[in-house]
């Protein structure tokens, strides 16, 4: 019954700033990993970046330098800085978190992201 709640998402022209939250609605024990993927039409769906329990961070190639995410661990929420936006960033973009035990992968239902001018 424990669902991730994705915000942030919205309308934003090229080079502009978006900062996307996410948060379980109840307890969520070990977390092993927290991060966001994304999927735009018609492609697979990608790792954008990651963050581990240790605070160790992963991202991709193409939002390195511009994206940014962080957690705060007070309120188990992760974030993403999306800066210098493009619009091939256009996408869903989907919260996830890793488990270790129970060993579970919870998703959020995905929040849209559209860069356009």
């Amino acid at each position: 019954q424990v669902q991730l709640v994705e915000s942030g998402g919205g309308l934003v022209q090229p080079g502009g700033s978006l900062r996307l939250s996410c948060a379980p609605s109840g307890s969520i024990f070990s977390i092993n990993a927290m991060g966001w993927y994304r999927q735009a039409p018609g492609k697979q769906r990608e790792l954008v970046a990651a963050i581990t329990s240790a605070g160790n961070t992963n991202y991709a190639d193409s939002v390195k330098g511009r994206f940014t995410i962080s957690r705060d661990n007070a309120k188990n929420t992760v974030y993403l800085q999306m800066n210098s936006l493009k619009p091939e960033d256009t996408a869903v973009y989907y919260c996830n978190v890793r488990s270790y035990y129970p060993p579970y992968n919870y998703w959020g239902q995905g929040t849209q992201v559209t860069v356009s001018s």
